[in-house]
């Protein structure tokens, strides 16, 4: 109920309001009304320019009692005038008359600033039209002003209005005005406040607007324009320029460049965020620095250029919390906020790890979760009972709850990529260090405990469970020993009382919801604790035989066979800006389906546990019935792509427990078939008792250098001493040592050609012998089962290296492109001027069995050293490329294909159409099937190619794309006829493109009947 008092100055507002609107409505009845049935109202217009005045001292009356008082904003006499305001406004602008523009521009921008949005959305896309038109009005107030209220407009839209409005900047060209209009700043002597309203009104175009990025990033006159402002020492100035370059940034490709450009911008924005600038600019530097930040290869470049200076302002930053609270919000809050924001760059391993260490991090995280308790201890040591104690207290105290997640996450990401020893990077006083573990522990019982009898409404409460008990995780598989051993001792202690009931409800609830036919976000949310906890639980002693015996490795390897099944898909949430766009940043090591990696680390423990116990048929009793399966479904993921280097490394790291060691993948199945047979072999390995193995010296110099003699290895020799020696030669034996096992030798073999290798354990202690003196680590971690290190690369199988100095003097045949244009080319292998590459046939052939064919046919071509194929050049490289690795590389994608010129665009995809017909004529499926990729997504995004591709297509015989262009086509037949551009096609061409015209035709009228 409102007060008396209240009520009168609701009246006393409503009455004012009153006399406004009727000063407001009798200045437009000196003007006239009509109709406009284009967009069916009612539209006000005047030619007296003191009438105009009139208006508009009523209308900014009107605003100025609005601004003053909330209320009076939302009074119905201010929402019934609004069409009316927005109507004159509207006339009086479009008149530009310059004796009135610079005052109904500040109108316009007093109403913006004060109406709430819902208000003018009726006149949304005509108020834009009008304040475009004026960006570059030669009256500086004017263009300020309209600038403003434009900015204004655009940050406040609503989500069904923001793509007409684009639409509408996009028509008037808004942003190229407005780039003409800095530009126009740099070069001239028009106020500073010019300058600022038009940057940060481009700032908030691009934001919103993501193809407008790259195109005003390509300005080079506008950025070097900005470089030059960056020695301007004003606030404002260095706000406004790092808005616009966060803008930017949001586009990776730019980010790319920017970072590329040197040592020069990375020093600005790690400058913008040091504590000599005020806290607004130092946000902004944050946020910048984020955007920049989002690969792992642009986070490595800085760190090189500015890590000092990086790590130092993040932790400035993160000291910087101001009060306790549990809602932050001020200054101090928000900068807090960014700099944990960008402390997210742990995630990576690298030299910024030991820099953080340097910088005390570990108290900083302790003094955000717990407050600055250092201060208030009465003893240099604290027995650990005291020490639970003390954490309880300070986490019950919700110290800056909002930044808990970031928190855990760092904390997380700096034990698991920490060294084995972290005291030569600290103090040296392990005392902060095993308070935050004691933070994470305690942490993460309460969750567990939490879940064991959590209700669906208390979700919300709970979404900051997965942060702390994945950096739980991440501390028991912590290198550093200390740390690893601490948690898992602590963990232990503090599930002493209710950890057996609490493991067996886990077991029990992952069980029922991994059994589940469908998932909401609770039932994911759910499964990923109960996941992460039971795998915390299968690293604890006491805890193993339980998860055994209670069915929970079944649980777990369902949970592994409906992930790879895409039966349950469930991500991290990303802190990346949603409005990012062509993202090339790597996805987490974990990969995008968490559960699937918890579920296969949960499995690793489970196993090695059973190893260590010698009785794996304790897991093998477990999943006898779907074993074969599992295998087969584990070995698929090596084919694909799209898993992530961790899940790759824990599915290697499982099979090896089924006696498959290595890493295997397509390329290496298609050598793997050369292994041991005489033809292209050029060497024999030769044991003891004179069995022997026929290798290929190319395969070898690539894969394990180790096992060719000294001669032959390129460090040593020159490339020509070694062509001159031996590549005449049709067949080299090498004896090896006395103690060359023949069994490991031809294991060890299997592992270089194919990738993998399968053996029983006797067998495998031979191995480990041959391969360690190979010096071939990632096959030693497998034989050893030791874990994968997080953050490590998946080892890739690929022989390009052999098209370089370390194979290709070993190359015996040589491949020619049909058209050789290239102007100042030149080999490295030999003195021929024209284009080729020096390539193997052991390889070539393993790829492609026409070529196969080609080289035991008997045949002229089969003894030739040069074969000619029919493809440009740009075409021989890529295809080289997918015989040495199976990947083929990639068109520019995102901004960068976005932004390039039909002609750019067709340069680019027109190797791709060769080698598509050439697959066909080759019988190279998979390298077609992956062309044909290529083209369709480029296809999709650039609709307008297809008249240029059917064309190639068509002269190709390449049918089934000739059929998609037609359709592509079809819509815009007439369009096409009239201008021309089928005159130069064949008659059938022409003919096969209006049927599919006709097609189409039929089809739309057919929808509407």
């Amino acid at each position: 109920m409102k007060s008396g008092r209240e009520k009168d100055n609701d009246r006393s507002i409503g009455s004012h309001m009153q006399t406004l609107h009727r000063r407001l409505l009798h200045a437009l009845n000196l003007g006239t009304r009509h109709f406009d049935e284009k967009t069916n109202r009612w539209k006000w217009q005047c030619a007296n320019i003191e009438v105009q005045k009139n208006v508009l001292r009523s209308i900014s009356a009107i605003l100025d009692s609005s601004s003053r008082d909330a209320r009076a904003a939302r009074n119905a006499i201010v929402k019934e005038s609004v069409a009316d305001i927005l109507g004159a406004l509207l006339w009086i602008l479009q008149c530009k008359s310059e004796a009135l523009l610079n005052t109904a521009a500040n109108v316009v921008a007093k109403l913006v600033s004060v109406l709430p949005n819902p208000l003018l959305q009726s006149h949304i896309l005509d108020l834009v039209y009008c304040l475009s038109s004026l960006l570059s009005s030669h009256q500086v107030e004017v263009a300020i002003s309209c600038a403003t209220a434009l900015n204004l407009v655009i940050s406040n839209l609503s989500a069904t209005s923001e793509k007409a409005v684009m639409e509408v900047l996009k028509e008037t060209e808004t942003s190229i005005r407005i780039v003409g209009n800095i530009k126009d700043f740099t070069e001239g002597a028009k106020q500073i406040e010019y300058f600022e309203e038009m940057t940060l009104l481009l700032s908030t175009i691009l934001w919103c607007w993501p193809p407008s990025r790259f195109p005003v990033f390509n300005d080079v006159i506008l950025m070097k324009g900005l470089a030059n402002m960056h020695t301007r020492t004003d606030g404002s100035i260095k706000l406004t320029l790092l808005k616009l370059y966060t803008s930017l940034a949001l586009c990776d490709s730019v980010a790319r460049e920017l970072i590329k450009d040197g040592e020069v911008f990375p020093k600005i924005f790690v400058q913008a965020m040091g504590k000599s600038n005020p806290h607004v600019v130092r946000i902004e530097g944050f946020r910048l620095a984020q955007c920049l930040l989002r690969s792992q290869e642009n986070c490595l470049k800085v760190v090189a250029l500015s890590g000092e200076a990086l790590v130092d302002a993040i932790i400035c930053g993160m000291r910087e919390t101001g009060p306790s609270s549990k809602k932050i919000g001020n200054n101090h809050g928000i900068l807090s906020r960014e700099a944990c924001q960008l402390g997210l760059i742990a995630r990576w391993a690298g030299d910024h790890h030991i820099m953080f260490w340097k910088q005390e991090i570990d108290k900083v995280l302790l003094n955000l979760l717990i407050g600055n308790i250092q201060d208030q201890l009465s003893e240099p040591v604290l027995s650990m009972e005291k020490q639970i104690t003390l954490v309880k207290k300070g986490l019950q105290a919700n110290y800056h709850l909002g930044l808990r997640s970031y928190v855990w996450d760092i904390l997380g990401w700096l034990t698991i990529h920490c060294g084995e020893n972290l005291k030569p990077y600290t103090s040296g006083n392990d005392f902060c260090i095993n308070l935050l573990i004691t933070c994470a522990c305690l942490s993460f019982v309460d969750t567990l405990e939490k879940w064991c009898r959590i209700c669906q409404k208390d979700i919300d409460d709970h979404f900051q469970s997965e942060p702390v008990s994945r950096a739980v995780l991440m501390m028991i598989h912590s290198p550093c020993y200390s740390i690893s051993s601490h948690t898992r001792f602590l963990l232990s202690d503090l599930l002493k009382v209710k950890g057996m009931r609490c493991l067996k409800s886990l077991i029990h609830t992952l069980e029922y919801t991994s059994s589940l036919e469908s998932y909401g976000s609770f039932d994911k949310l759910q499964l990923v604790i109960n996941l992460i906890g039971l795998t915390c639980f299968a690293s604890l002693p006491q805890y193993q035989r339980c998860i055994v015996e209670s069915k929970g490795t079944k649980a777990v390897v369902l949970l592994v066979k409906r992930c790879l099944c895409d039966d349950i898909q469930v991500e991290r949430h990303t802190t990346w800006p949603e409005s990012s766009c062509c993202c090339f940043g790597e996805e987490d090591w974990e990969g995008s389906n968490v559960l699937l990696f918890y579920s296969l680390l949960g499995l690793t423990e489970i196993l090695h546990w059973c190893n260590l116990q010698e009785n794996p048929q304790r897991f093998s009793g477990e999943v006898t019935n779907i074993r074969a399966q599992l295998v087969s479904k584990l070995n698929e993921i090596f084919c694909n792509n799209s898993f992530s280097p961790g899940v790759k490394w824990y599915v290697s790291y499982i099979l090896t427990y089924f006696g498959l060691y290595g890493f295997p993948n397509e390329l290496a199945k298609r050598i793997g078939k050369s292994l041991n047979k005489e033809e292209y072999s050029d060497m024999k390995l030769v044991v003891a008792n004179g069995d022997c193995v026929s290798v290929h010296v190319v395969i070898l110099a690539v894969r394990c250098p180790s096992l060719l003699p000294p001669q032959l290895l390129l460090s040593r020799k020159s490339s020509e001493e070694v062509t001159d020696k031996f590549v005449g030669e049709t067949m080299r034996e090498v004896r090896l040592s006395s103690h060359v096992d023949y069994e490991a030798l031809v294991l060890l073999l299997e592992y270089i050609y194919l990738g993998c290798l399968h053996a029983g354990e006797e067998t495998v202690k031979k191995l480990k012998i041959l391969a360690k003196r190979c010096n071939l680590q990632p096959l030693l971690q497998m034989l050893y089962r030791q874990r994968p290190k997080w953050g490590i690369p998946f080892p890739s199988y690929s022989l390009t290296s052999s098209l370089g100095s370390s194979g290709s003097c070993f190359s015996d045949v040589i491949l020619v492109a049909k058209s050789n244009e290239l102007v100042g080319w030149k080999c490295n292998i030999c003195s021929d001027t024209v284009p080729h590459m020096h390539v193997h046939k052991v390889i070539l052939q393993a790829g492609c069995n026409y070529l196969q064919g080609l080289f035991r046919s008997g045949m002229q071509e089969s003894h030739s050293q040069v074969i000619k194929v029919d493809i440009s050049w740009e075409a021989l490289v890529k295809l080289v490329q997918w015989f040495y690795s199976d990947e083929l590389p990639s068109p520019p994608s995102g901004c960068l294909w976005d932004n390039m010129n039909e002609e750019e665009k067709l340069l680019n995809l027109q190797p791709y159409v060769e080698l598509c017909w050439l697959g066909e004529f080759w019988i190279l499926e998979n390298m077609q099937e992956a062309c044909w990729n290529v083209i369709m997504s480029c296809l999709d995004s650039s609709w307008q190619l297809s008249i240029k591709i059917i064309n190639m297509a068509y002269n190709l015989s390449l049918w089934k794309l000739v059929d998609i262009a037609a359709n592509l086509i079809a819509p815009s037949y007439r369009q096409f006829r009239d201008s021309g551009e089928l005159e130069e096609f064949d008659d059938a061409l022409v003919q096969l493109i209006y049927s599919a015209s006709i097609q189409h035709n039929q089809e739309g009228n057919n929808c509407f009947r």
